[in-house]
């Protein structure tokens, strides 16, 4: 049973590499601009907004999606606090390619728009803002060698 574990261990580990996005800015690396971008997005929410901004971001979700603009994983969106009662949001998406942010139809700059209208500028940074993020797998300590029931 060890070595089915092994097994399927290593699967999912050589699964997740061919997948993971490596960042662009590193030197000496080549990064085609067709390949896949995993970006981190983080909106300073304004006051009253919360729920108009989760709901648009469920709606640009969608059209990403049918658009066929970015992979289903990793798809996260946290909530947060910024210096107490102030709230962010934090999205964690992956384009299809490093070009597809650029050519996106004019009802997502919409919803953009719209996003930034819900955000507002806070201790020097702008009301949204990201940047590529590279995806890394890490094992947790004391996880190494558990199957599904502990053991």
């Amino acid at each position: 049973m060890r070595i089915g574990n092994g097994l399927l261990a290593l699967s999912l580990v050589l699964l997740t590499a061919c997948s993971t996005a490596r960042p662009r800015e590193l030197p000496g690396l080549f990064k085609a601009k067709d390949s896949p971008e995993t970006v981190l997005i983080t909106c300073h929410v304004k006051p009253r907004s919360e729920e108009e901004l989760q709901a648009l971001f469920a709606c640009a979700w969608g059209v990403y999606r049918q658009e066929h603009l970015v992979h289903v994983q990793p798809h996260v969106v946290l909530r947060g606090g910024d210096n107490g009662d102030q709230l962010r949001f934090v999205e964690i998406l992956t384009w299809v390619s490093h070009k597809a942010p650029e050519h996106v139809s004019d009802s997502i700059k919409q919803l953009w728009e719209q996003e930034q209208s819900m955000c507002a500028a806070r201790d020097g940074h702008p009301g949204v803002e990201g940047g590529e993020v590279g995806v890394i797998l890490a094992e947790l300590p004391g996880t190494a060698n558990q199957g599904r029931s502990g053991k």
